[in-house]
């Protein structure tokens, strides 16, 4: 007896889709901020390529460690 516990698409898509959805707007966030910082902790070119090609934890992490407080 074989039991299959498949996932169809519909589910996976269901699962998947917002983490994705997320990942994109977090990313386009840092990206804008990180374009109109002043300045950075690290040099701008970096962090662009940590937030594009770090996912959605390169976003992260410029929002936590690149960012410099102003004020």
């Amino acid at each position: 007896m074989n039991i299959n516990n498949s996932i169809d698409l519909s589910q996976m898509l269901s699962i998947v889709l917002p983490l994705i959805i997320i990942q994109l707007i977090l990313m386009v966030i840092a990206l804008v901020l990180c374009a109109k910082a002043e300045q950075t902790r690290g040099p701008k070119w970096m962090w662009i390529l940590i937030i594009l090609f770090g996912n959605m934890f390169g976003s992260i992490a410029f929002f936590i460690f690149g960012r410099r407080n102003e004020g």
